[in-house]
């Protein structure tokens, strides 16, 4: 069984949900059909070889239960090594590479630290996701001042909204760290 921090969204995805509760992969289908989490794809040929792959690596484990009909179903259940390698994924720091190309896996695994990390884990990422955002802002600032003179109208706006819905994420996460506070 191995442990590792860096999960696939979509791996990070199962098994954050099947750490809240025992599901089977129909369920998972459900979930990725009807909620925010739409952007999986709800295809068995996605859901089965990941539930696979997270199974094999002692993750989660499968037990046969009986459904409502007489055909069995298979439930996955999280496993103490699936549990810590969450944790050890939730708990990692925010990188200026998440920021720029891993903010759904961010926001992903913030989903998931309510019960997982603790209170003060979870505050902590907010404030790294905070602090990362900032940065990032003030490079995106710099570039477009040198940039502004060559940019054509759309190009100057499109700029524009990038920077405003990166501070906009900044703005989201310091209002959270008041409220968990």
């Amino acid at each position: 069984m191995k442990l590792e921090t860096d999960l696939s969204t979509l791996s990070l995805a199962i098994l954050g949900l099947i750490s809240q509760r025992p599901l089977t992969g129909y369920d998972l289908r459900k979930v990725f059909l009807t909620t925010p989490m739409g952007h999986f794809s709800s295809s068995p040929g996605a859901i089965y070889p990941a539930l696979r792959r997270i199974e094999e690596a002692g993750w989660i484990r499968s037990v046969a239960a009986q459904g409502q009909t007489r055909r069995q179903r298979v439930v996955y259940e999280i496993t103490a090594c699936g549990l810590e390698t969450l944790q050890q994924h939730l708990s990692r720091p925010v990188t200026s590479e998440d920021v720029v190309w891993h903010m759904d896996d961010l926001m992903m695994r913030f989903a998931f630290m309510d019960g997982i990390v603790g209170r003060e884990r979870t505050v902590r990422f907010l404030e790294d996701f905070a602090s990362q955002i900032d940065a990032h802002v003030a490079d995106l600032r710099r570039y477009f001042e040198g940039a502004k003179s060559i940019l054509p109208a759309c190009g100057k706006l499109a700029m524009e909204n990038g920077i405003q819905s990166y501070e906009m994420n900044a703005q989201w996460a310091r209002r959270a760290i008041k409220e968990l506070q």
